[in-house]
């Protein structure tokens, strides 16, 4: 792999940072202010505990010695307070953190285009990009974790360096001791100390990453079948029929005996940084040497000797973790580049700026003109020259067999997509030069994968976190769901499933699709676009709907996706789909009357399960 500049490097670091700083807010400056307190302790410690060796060993005023000692326990009490406040705020926020963490994958995935959410290459990079949250934060973590190394770091050199200056202006009187060449012989010793740690840390790095390359997929295996499938009640049920945990069982397996064969890489762990730690025993014993050498000739008390020894230590721990930050640093950034290719993926269904307007007369046309549509990376067009017109008030049927081209229509003039060829108009304008979020708010849809949450059940259907419970009474008895309704322990308040409430309702498929039709009806848009309603309803359930559809549509476009033909005598208009072309549009009369067309083949061939 290519190595960073160091340039690119800081671009990206402060680039996680900001995001940290947008999704955890406080949180990294709340650990820097505590790191820095908590780093700054032991120099004021140090420095108070050798003046007051230095008093003891030399005039001994009693004064004096009590100051020093009130001083350093007034600061440290100080100190201790305000790490435990900003302990407290840090460790509440960082229990949040990777919520958040996970926040910042869902935010990009509401905001990318719907035909990216069924991109396999796109849906592939947020895996990936995703695969390691758990382990790394994506970077985000590491950048997190780094911060009171990298605050520590600093304040060991900086303070190690002001407070070891005297050590090398102090004269003993022996030219030998006193020859600047030590200023360079302890340098180089700390140098020397830092940099075998580096190297140590470095080697740690590359068998860990080359570790973690098995250990992704490990987790990915782990993750499908310890929790998606064991612990999905939904797919559970097949898993212990047919016995499917063996299947798993013998992947796991497999991968635990190669990882088993990677134990040589750990004792290389063990052994890099055992012998940096000799070379770093070796580097301290110099720098110790020269210390006791010039307490010994007189340069100074013997106080100074604890200060210099510990903030020479510092120092040598200061260049030793700058080091491993650096080295760390490239690992972290190499993470939050697969992030941020993830995140900086184009969003280019947000292009449009003007406003629908508002018409009294309620006259809104939707116009297909010669639209074609295929999936990008395909050669197959799903629809083609499909030109169709209709206005608002009007009840549109869409009918055809499976893989004819009825959702993919519905997408498109939700502009879930755009077309590859032609344009869908609104008012004679094309839909996208509309602002998208205004645009997508004329439309209640319910999809026929509709999905409901574990929230109340007014939530459900105001798709909010308050509603009007007037409004959504009336839309459950429109949607046929009151009587349920009377018998719910805390009415609109009962949270449906388990999930958040112990007393939660399980409903059946047919209630789900009268909830789903309820909150299409709550929205109140001017178009309500119905995949399927009915499909998991019962006889008597199906009649009622459609008994009452016009009360149900009211002045609204209503447009219906549907293999069952009878909701077609209840609309305006029809129109036929067969290998995504339109083959016949006109009322269900007339389309009847063409004993050679689609519709009456398909009419007959399901007369049984309505005929009058």
């Amino acid at each position: 792999m290519k190595k960073m500049s160091i340039s690119k490097r800081i671009s990206v670091t402060m680039r996680g940072y900001s995001i940290l700083k947008q999704y955890c807010p406080g949180l990294a400056q709340g650990k820097a202010v505590y790191e820095l307190i908590h780093s700054i302790q032991p120099f004021l410690s140090v420095w108070f505990t050798a003046r007051i060796i230095n008093e003891i060993s030399s005039q001994r005023r009693v004064k004096t010695v009590i100051l020093y000692v009130l001083s350093v326990v007034l600061i440290h009490f100080i100190c201790a307070v305000l790490k435990n406040i900003i302990n407290q705020i840090c460790n509440e926020k960082e229990s949040q953190m990777w919520s958040w963490f996970g926040k910042v994958f869902s935010d990009k995935q509401m905001s990318l285009d719907f035909v990216d959410l069924e991109n396999a290459a796109i849906q592939h990079q947020r895996q990936e990009a995703e695969e390691n949250l758990y382990m790394f934060g994506n970077g985000l973590a590491q950048l997190f974790w780094g911060i009171s190394a990298l605050v520590r770091t600093f304040v060991n050199i900086l303070a190690s360096l002001l407070m070891t200056i005297s050590l090398f202006v102090s004269k003993s009187g022996n030219k030998l001791i006193d020859h600047p060449v030590w200023i360079l012989i302890v340098l180089i010793c700390i140098i020397l100390g830092g940099l075998s740690k580096s190297k140590a840390t470095i080697s740690e790095n590359e068998v860990f990453m080359n570790f973690c390359k098995n250990t992704v997929w490990f987790n990915r295996v782990f993750m499908f079948f310890g929790k998606e499938l064991y612990m999905n009640p939904e797919k559970a049920k097949d898993i212990r029929i047919y016995g499917q945990n063996i299947v798993a069982e013998k992947e796991l397996d497999k991968l635990i005996l190669h990882e088993r064969k990677n134990q040589f890489d750990i004792f290389k762990m063990s052994l890099y940084p055992a012998a940096a730690q000799i070379i770093i025993g070796l580097a301290n014993t110099v720098c110790y040497l020269f210390v006791a050498a010039k307490a010994l000739f007189g340069a100074f008390g013997v106080g100074s000797i604890v200060q210099y020894v510990a903030v020479l230590s510092r120092l040598g721990e200061g260049l030793q973790e700058l080091m491993y930050i650096l080295s760390d640093n490239e690992v972290y950034c190499t993470h939050l580049q697969n992030l941020f290719a993830y995140l900086d993926l184009p969003n280019n269904m947000y292009q449009g700026s003007l406003t629908i307007e508002k018409r009294d007369d309620n006259e809104y046309y939707v116009e297909f003109r010669d639209v074609s549509f295929q999936y990008p990376d395909t050669d197959r067009y799903v629809l083609k020259h499909v030109n169709l017109k209709f206005k608002i008030g009007e009840k549109l049927a869409v009918v055809g067999m499976n893989g004819s081209g009825k959702t993919t229509f519905i997408k498109l003039m939700c502009r879930l997509y755009d077309p590859t060829e032609g344009e869908i108009l609104l008012n004679g304008v094309n839909i996208q030069k509309y602002d998208y979020d205004e645009y997508m708010s004329i439309f209640s849809v319910v999809f026929q994968d509709f999905r409901l949450f574990s929230f109340s059940l007014g939530q459900n259907i105001s798709a909010s976190a308050t509603y009007d419970s007037e409004k959504v009474t009336e839309c459950l008895k429109k949607a046929g769901f009151d009587k349920r309704l009377e018998s719910l322990p805390n009415d609109l308040e009962t949270f449906l499933y388990k999930d958040f409430d112990t007393d939660g309702v399980e409903i059946s498929g047919g209630e789900a699709q009268k909830l789903a039709l309820a909150r299409a009806l709550y929205k109140d848009a001017p178009f309500i676009i119905l995949d399927e309603p009915t499909a998991a309803l019962d006889p008597l359930s199906e009649y009622e709907v459609y008994s009452k559809f016009n009360e149900i549509a009211g002045d609204k476009t209503a447009i219906y996706i549907s293999h069952r033909l009878s909701s077609c005598r209840f609309c305006d208009k029809i129109a036929v789909f067969h290998a995504g072309e339109i083959i016949q549009t006109g009322t269900h009369d007339e389309l009847l009357a063409d004993n050679e067309g689609k519709y009456y083949q398909l009419w007959n061939a399901q007369a049984q399960y309505y005929i009058t």
